[in-house]
């Protein structure tokens, strides 16, 4: 019986949590793996006892980037790891997306400012400023030019705690026709759900945000697929990709353009795709065999 580790992390007041993992555990077992959910950070954990250490709800690892992306390096000298240690050391920081971009795929456009660097905000149009390490909208907030000052504090303060800032234009068409999220395992799309507007006017940056509202099932079109498709061909080593949740808006031109690829610890949303589950499953156990 191949034994596999679901990774997550400890519960905490600004962790969600995850209603797929404990769903997963008994579908791994039930197929006759043992399996069992282990925080990446505990201590105690002996990883080389795992055949698969497969990546599920590190969902507090963007702000311990450097602490998790060490913990990955390690894992992965002792057992099997999904996704491998270097695509999660590349993902963790949103600067990919310039990688994107160079490679051709449609993103949303994005500029940079690390900490000692200063910033041009957008004077003719609304934007968004996020931390090139965050996930779950943390850090995240939607300005219009006439809020300058209130966007510079949001500089500031991520400054000051080290996080590099991304500034993006506000795509509007995620409030028309929302974000997309394609996901992938095991090579082929499994399913695709879309959401509603995450960022609203006027929510302070440091508010705790609903990350996925008015999730439902969404069929992608073939142009939002083959983006999807292209994004994943870009990936530096992409054969060791197991999953991928690729987020995609319509830009300007009305044409889907990438917004995040989350290659770390996405959301599958199997509570809303229960019918992927087998999928997921047979996926995993061909990859701790």
């Amino acid at each position: 019986m191949p034994r596999i580790a679901l990774v997550t992390c400890r519960p905490g007041p600004q962790v969600s949590t995850d209603r797929d993992l404990p769903v997963l555990v008994r579908a791994l077992e039930e197929a006759g793996a043992r399996a069992s959910a282990e925080a990446w950070d505990d201590p105690e954990v002996d990883w080389a006892g795992f055949d698969l250490a497969l990546i599920r709800s590190t969902w507090d690892y963007s702000w311990r980037a450097a602490e998790f992306t060490a913990w990955a390096e390690r894992c992965g000298k002792v057992t099997r790891l999904a996704n491998p240690a270097e695509v999660v050391r590349w993902n963790t920081d949103k600067r990919y997306l310039g990688d994107l971009a160079a490679a051709g795929v449609p993103t949303v456009p994005t500029r940079y400012a690390a900490p000692g660097e200063s910033a041009v905000l957008p004077d003719g149009h609304e934007y968004v400023i996020k931390p090139a390490s965050g996930a779950g909208a943390r850090f995240a907030a939607r300005y219009t030019p006439g809020e300058h000052a209130r966007a510079v504090r949001q500089l500031e303060r991520m400054h000051a705690e080290g996080l590099t800032a991304m500034v993006q234009p506000y795509v509007r068409g995620v409030d028309t026709a929302g974000e997309r999220a394609l996901q992938f395992f095991g090579g082929r799309l499994l399913h695709a759900s879309r959401k509603g507007a995450v960022l609203t006017p006027g929510t302070p940056y440091d508010e705790r945000k609903v990350a996925h509202p008015g999730l439902e099932p969404w069929t992608p079109a073939p142009a939002e697929r083959a983006v999807a498709e292209r994004a994943l061909a870009a990936v530096p080593h992409a054969a060791g990709l197991l999953y991928a949740r690729v987020d995609l808006v319509d830009g300007e031109d009305g044409r889907p353009q990438v917004m995040e690829l989350e290659l770390v610890e996405p959301n599958l949303f199997l509570f809303l795709h229960p019918g992927s589950m087998p999928r997921v499953v047979e996926a995993v156990l061909a990859a701790a065999g």
